[in-house]
């Protein structure tokens, strides 16, 4: 970013070359966000079973000890 904003405060007369690299780069950012949501969204999901180990509880508050003395 750094590097492009040097050039643009160097070239003065080239306005053409600097709106053509810019609309480049927003065409492609598009095209690239556009691939991403769509191969997000068309990926499969795996079919896994409910894990059985798992309850419905509620955490432990904070502060309860399990340790016991002896």
């Amino acid at each position: 970013m750094r590097q492009i904003e040097d050039a643009l405060n160097q070239s003065k007369g080239e306005i053409d070359a600097i709106i053509t690299l810019f609309l480049a780069l927003q065409k492609q950012c598009f095209v690239l966000g556009n691939n991403v949501s769509n191969l997000v969204s068309k990926w499969p999901i795996p079919q896994t079973p409910p894990d059985q180990n798992t309850i419905d509880e509620v955490a432990s508050k904070f502060g309860i000890s399990f340790e016991t003395k002896d």
